[in-house]
């Protein structure tokens, strides 16, 4: 923490192939912090960006004292991109946000109120998702019904446009899990927790990095790394099927003893089809768990920096610069 500002605000933005965004998303915050009077620095995550992205991060932290700008050596992701970030806050309070500026900057002064008034974790939830293609609002829907019941946390409006107290900070950094899901851990750790809905806001350059295929993926390691409830849908299943084959038994029985019973061929068939399938299915499931506590147990490093930039960067700690 700044021991010379306890009042100071850090804004986390992950990148990733937003060159174009930079600069406006530094000056639209600065205009808004600056006119609020609230103190404030801002740490820009390239995510592994194949554009300019870092290079136009680099160029604005020579100018200005408050960018600070981070460069992973690959892709990581958005969730590593966040937890850099947060491991190189040295504000009394950290927000995270979008860079594409969908999550609306102006917000970030009232979250910044309430944190003043004693509120340890201030939740940006969403009035409204904007424009969606339909079939990502429906799967959006989809994962947040599956999540929700899976971990008790309500997080049908949830989002990443989060402010949250140093020593609501300190706790999350404090997990040592590989694949952190920020979204819900952030809902977990508890404190004193006030929730602020916005309006997600249309994307004002660039287009959005999600593919379906990365939205799946993004959705099936969450829900693995941050609930065992597939797990448990596996003996569900189990269970239905034991149902299900004590019904068909005991039929199979009554037509033997009664002498009326028939050839089934096709009927078998199918069974074992269902039966193989249901199987597999669960394999893989199990197999996605196994392979999640394999990667918890290699312990490899959640990102590696390559490249840092800002006059804030020699206050890092040695273990985000390696």
């Amino acid at each position: 923490m700044n021991d010379q500002n306890p009042r100071l605000l850090s804004v986390i933005i992950p990148a990733y192939n937003e060159q174009e965004m930079i600069e406006t998303t530094f000056f639209t915050l600065k205009n808004i912090l600056d006119e609020a009077s609230v103190p404030f620095e801002l740490i820009f995550v390239d995510d592994g960006s194949s554009d300019g992205t870092y290079h136009v991060i680099e160029l604005l932290s020579q100018t200005n004292k408050e960018v600070t700008g981070l460069s992973f050596s690959k892709n990581f992701g958005k969730e590593a991109a966040i937890f850099a970030g947060l491991t190189a806050a040295s504000g009394a309070c950290a927000a995270v946000m979008d860079c594409d500026l969908q999550h609306p900057p102006e917000t970030l002064v009232p979250m910044y109120q309430l944190w003043e008034q004693g509120y340890e974790v201030i939740e940006g939830v969403k009035s409204s998702r904007g424009r969606e293609n339909p079939f990502y609002a429906a799967g959006a829907r989809l994962f947040y019904l599956f999540i929700s019941r899976a971990t008790g946390i309500d997080m049908s409006r949830a989002s990443d446009y989060k402010l949250l107290d140093r020593r609501a900070v300190d706790a999350l950094l404090d997990m040592p899990e590989r694949t952190p899901f920020f979204r819900a851990l952030s809902s977990w750790i508890g404190f004193k927790t006030v929730a602020v809905p916005f309006e997600v806001q249309e994307r004002r350059l660039g287009k959005s990095k999600w593919s379906a295929r990365s939205l799946t993926k993004y959705a099936v390691r969450n829900i693995t790394s941050f609930s065992g409830a597939p797990l448990q849908f596996v003996t569900f299943i189990g269970w239905i099927m034991f149902i299900f084959a004590t019904v068909m038994g005991a039929q199979s029985v009554v037509r033997f003893l009664s002498g009326n019973a028939q050839e089934g061929f096709t009927t078998v068939i199918l069974l074992l089809l269902i039966i193989g399938s249901l199987v597999m299915i669960s394999l893989g499931i199990i197999g996605h768990y196994l392979a999640r506590i394999y990667d918890e147990i290699k312990a490899r490093p959640r990102f590696i920096i390559r490249r840092r930039c800002g006059k804030t960067v020699d206050n890092l700690p040695d273990d985000i610069l390696r």
